[in-house]
């Protein structure tokens, strides 16, 4: 019971109290509402107070920076307006000075004009002076105007000849003191390394006999076994007084060897008959053949030449039965491949080529003797055969000037083939050749005008040349010396080269009485 009325009154009590304490809360809540808004309006009033406070500070600051830059703006403006003024005053002074340099430029214009009409007249007056002194001049000398332009020309070709002589030789110094000193080093570098022996051939061979004997035997019944030699080989053998010797001519030196060595065998044998003369041969043709292989091997193995065809090979084995003027053709090519190696080397040239060309330019010489043509042509047709380098055909070709070199390993060989041939004792000459070219020589140093007297020397290597002083001044006496050196070179064939020597003596002399 007690509890119900506790109950009740709890429920009593919070019916009266909750009305009554939501209305207070509410009162309360709308007080601080109110302050609230009143604190609010308070702040509002402030931050405009702050933000008209701050816009008028802005304003003030934007309008001091507007004066400032007006101000420096202004500034400028003064300046460029001054620059401006200096600059027309400066345009204004400069037009004025124009137009005081134009007025200048007028009256000089002027007095050009009246210096050249002034001239005009004074060149009249000249060329009026000067036909009555030519005139006058005439007379006195007698000389037509073209007699004395002839006159003139003379005197100015001699002036011209002296200074092309002076040219001439400066110019000759200054090229033999450069080119000689090195094509010396050159040349003599390559001579140094290549030295060779020569030995004079001839056209006959000598077999020595062991005695007087022998030449009986030799020749046989009724001249049967000298007959039977002399018609396998094709050579002439000569039995005559001279004590244990046997001669054999024969123009072939291949069949001259074959004929030497099939000699030398029956002698050794000691049993000589036709058959037997006929197997000696054999034999001998055997080992020629083999020699010569043998010859070709050893050159291409001395040289270097690598990669030629076997019967180019044999061709230059034959070299070695086959002299030129005394000297051995096949030393002189492996020599002159030799050189040539060794210029092409020292030039920096391609020394393969300039050796396998020294070393086939004369092999048209092996053939010479069985086929039509020159050595040259020969050896040109054959190389083309056997499908050799063009360069090194080129080369072949022009190594006596036959037709121009292509490349500087052909001019190399021309070279290499002078040194080799025109050493000291290289090669010989038949004495009638070495007159006659003394004696042409001579005859075209005598061609020409103002030569006194002319001699060859020093076995042609050299001509000494004696003009008259008074036809013969020294400007044209190394012009001379120059036309002779053309036309020898031009009509002549010679190994090696010729000194032309122009000697201009003038001479006074007196007698004391």
């Amino acid at each position: 019971m007690e509890i119900l009325i506790i109950i009740a009154t709890i429920l009593i009590s919070a019916v009266v109290f909750i009305p009554i304490g939501v209305a207070i809360r509410k009162k309360i809540a709308e007080s601080k509402i109110e302050g609230a808004e009143i604190e609010a309006k308070k702040i509002l009033e402030l931050a405009n107070k702050e933000a008209e406070n701050r816009k008028k500070e802005e304003i003030f600051k934007a309008k001091e920076q507007i004066m400032q830059e007006r101000q420096e703006l202004e500034q400028e403006i003064r300046q460029r307006r001054g620059e401006v003024q200096k600059q027309e005053s400066r345009i204004i002074q400069k037009e004025e000075n124009l137009d005081r340099k134009e007025e200048s430029l007028e009256r000089k214009e002027k007095e050009i004009d009246k210096r050249d009409k002034a001239i005009d007249d004074k060149e009249q007056q000249l060329n009026e002076l000067m036909q009555k002194e030519l005139e006058e001049l005439q007379k006195i000398s007698g000389l037509s105007t073209e007699e004395a332009k002839k006159i003139l020309l003379d005197e100015t070709k001699k002036q011209i000849k002296t200074e092309t002589a002076a040219i001439i030789r400066e110019e000759e110094a200054k090229a033999k003191e450069e080119a000689g000193k090195k094509a010396r080093e050159l040349l003599t570098y390559a001579v140094q390394k290549c030295a060779a022996d020569h030995t004079s051939e001839t056209t006959v061979s000598i077999v020595s006999l062991p005695n007087d004997d022998m030449k009986g035997r030799i020749i046989g019944r009724e001249g049967r076994n000298i007959k039977a030699l002399e018609t396998l080989t094709g050579i002439d053998l000569i039995i005559d007084d001279t004590p244990e010797a046997v001669i054999i001519s024969g123009f072939d030196p291949l069949r001259r060897e074959v004929a030497k060595i099939a000699l030398e065998k029956l002698i050794e044998d000691g049993r000589i008959h036709p058959a037997k003369i006929e197997e000696m041969v054999e034999k001998a043709k055997e080992e020629v053949e083999a020699t010569i292989k043998s010859e070709g091997e050893r050159a291409t193995l001395e040289t270097g030449v690598m990669g030629l065809n076997p019967d180019l090979i044999k061709l230059i084995g034959k070299l070695r039965y086959r002299t030129s003027y005394g000297q051995n053709v096949l030393n002189h090519s492996i020599e002159v491949s030799n050189l040539a190696r060794i210029m092409a080397e020292e030039l920096g040239l391609d020394a393969k080529r300039a050796r396998r060309a020294g070393l086939l330019h004369d092999i048209g010489k092996a053939l010479d003797h069985d086929m039509e043509g020159t050595h040259v042509e020969i050896g040109v047709d054959v190389l083309k055969k056997y499908h050799e380098n063009p360069l090194v055909i080129n080369a072949v070709e022009a190594h006596h000037g036959d037709v121009e070199p292509q490349t500087l390993e052909a001019v190399l060989v021309q070279a290499a083939d002078a040194i080799s041939a025109s050493r000291p004792g290289a090669r010989r000459e038949t004495l009638e050749a070495y007159i006659k070219r003394l004696e042409q020589l001579e005859e075209i140093a005598d061609s020409f005008e103002g030569v006194d007297k002319s001699y060859a020397i020093q076995a042609g290597r050299e001509v000494r040349i004696i003009v008259k002083p008074e036809k013969v001044t020294d400007a044209e006496m190394t012009l001379m010396a120059r036309d002779i050196a053309k036309k020898v070179e031009n009509e002549m064939d010679y190994p090696g080269q010729i000194k032309v020597n122009v000697i201009r003596e003038s001479r006074a002399i007196e007698y004391a009485k």
